[in-house]
């Protein structure tokens, strides 16, 4: 299996690659710098001599004139100890060469014109030499021009550049090493920050959730990892709370009834008793049982809701669904509820929304139920519906005892009750009931909340209109 680079490692060598690629291009740039400024500096010296055997050649008229143009030339041309000389007659022939030099016959034979702008560098044994041409014409109009070759001992040079290569490449291999170092330090501690988050990360536990990471203690790129990371912890331990809570909530609501299932079971089998007991004690026992169905599907029901599988499925039912209509259907539906405790429904208003019909129903119907429970006699109970442009309102109000304001924030968790002395003594319900409606208001993209004042409570729902309607 590779290993895998661990980041430091990954950055140094970059910084390293890079380091070395710009002293390299810097130690070429400067080599290149230098051979060119000897080469200039060659041809400058060259062209000189040349100015001086041209201004020479160009005196002689006669041909006693050239017969001691040799020793002219030698005198004007033979004053550089690394210079060295070739002077060729009208016919070719040598009339002045540099002695132990071999002059290269191939550059003579090149054209007048690429030999007078071009340097010509050859080796001879040892020794390296740099020169130029020019053919040169005298005052003798029938004569063929003279040809002069002038070249320069280049080995001083070379020597020189030599040297400086090497020490330039040694500087430059110390500094790519140098700068790898550094690089890896700047790394390291630059890393620093990034070490630390990992510390006080590992820390973090199923049962250390309020464990944060130091956000002001870090540079701005790792500052917003880190509160993005802080804010999924406060996430997972605000989620783990409520898990944690709803499963004692879980065991708490499921032992009632299993309690009073195990108690009556062992009373019935304590000793023989008649049909009619028996009956009573299954008839007992079969609404425990429907209380604990009723409580696993709602339970079944909010865990689809955690999922999101209700929003998919209420936005493949999604229908236009008129409010009025459904309040409607559950008033004759709560109506016999109704009369036994004397209390009256009254209906006001009209809406119509997007969404599942058969949920937001639901929803309707547990705010009714609540209401119709703590509602007292002779109270009337009040649904107004209200239409706008941007929402559609739904009002729920009942008189009776005001719910303590510490409560109203709590009332849509599950198994939250605000009297729980008393819902326990009806055995009504499971607690769930508005945890439900909660979470199919938010389904629908809506809010629901509840509010709690002399003597009157009231749970409104909000949701959006539908999109064809412009009053809902």
């Amino acid at each position: 299996m590779i290993k895998r680079l661990s980041l430091t490692a990954r950055i140094t060598l970059l910084f390293a690659v890079g380091s070395c690629a710009v002293l390299i291009a810097l130690g070429w740039l400067i080599d290149h710098s230098i051979e060119r400024h000897f080469e200039e500096q060659d041809h400058d010296a060259l062209a000189g001599k040349m100015m001086l055997a041209r201004h020479a050649i160009g005196r002689v008229a006669t041909p006693q004139e050239f017969e001691r143009l040799p020793t002219v030339l030698e005198d004007a041309l033979i004053g550089h100890h690394d210079l060295v000389v070739q002077v060729l007659g009208p016919q070719k022939e040598v009339l002045l060469e540099s002695p132990d030099v071999g002059f290269p016959a191939t550059w003579q034979a090149r054209g007048a014109a690429e030999r007078a702008t071009q340097l010509h560098t050859w080796t001879q044994g040892a020794r390296t030499y740099r020169g130029m041409s020019q053919d040169m014409p005298t005052a003798i109009a029938a004569w063929q021009p003279l040809v002069v070759t002038v070249a320069v001992d280049i080995e001083h040079h070379q020597a020189f550049m030599h040297t400086f290569l090497q020490t330039l490449w040694l500087f430059v291999g110390c500094a790519a090493a140098a700068t790898g170092l550094l690089g890896w330090f700047s790394v390291k501690r630059g890393l620093a920050p990034l070490r630390a988050m990992r510390d006080r990360a590992a820390g973090v536990t199923a049962h250390k959730l309020d464990q944060r990471l130091p956000v002001e203690a870090l540079p701005p790129e790792l500052a917003e990892l880190a509160q993005s990371l802080n804010e999924m912890l406060a996430r997972l331990e605000d989620a783990f709370q409520r898990l944690s809570d709803f499963s004692s909530d879980i065991a708490h609501e499921l032992r009632t009834p299993v309690s009073n299932l195990m108690t009556q079971t062992q009373v019935s089998l304590s000793h023989p008793r008649d049909a009619a007991s028996y009956r009573e004690i299954l008839e007992s026992n079969a609404e425990e049982f429907e209380r604990l169905a009723r409580m696993i599907s709602d339970m079944l029901f909010l865990a689809k809701t955690d999922v999101g599988q209700t929003s998919a499925l209420m936005a493949t039912n999604s229908v236009a669904v008129d409010l009025e209509q459904e309040v409607r259907g559950l008033f004759d539906f709560y109506e016999a509820l109704a009369e036994e405790n004397a209390v009256r429904l009254d209906l006001s208003g009209h809406g119509v929304v997007q969404g599942d019909r058969l949920m937001l129903r639901r929803a309707l119907s547990n705010l009714l139920s609540n209401a119709l429970r703590y509602t007292p006699r002779g109270g009337t109970i009040q649904v107004v519906l209200e239409s706008t442009r941007e929402h559609c309102t739904v009002t729920v109000e009942n008189p009776g005892q005001a719910i303590p304001a510490q409560h109203l924030p709590r009332l849509f968790e599950r198994f939250y009750r605000a009297d729980p002395s008393r819902q326990q003594a009806t055995g009504e319900g499971t607690g769930l009931g508005l945890a439900i409606t909660h979470a199919i208001v938010q389904a629908h993209h809506g809010q629901v909340w509840a509010t709690s004042t002399k003597g009157r409570t009231c749970f409104t729902i909000q949701l959006p209109p539908t999109q064809n309607e412009v009053n809902c």
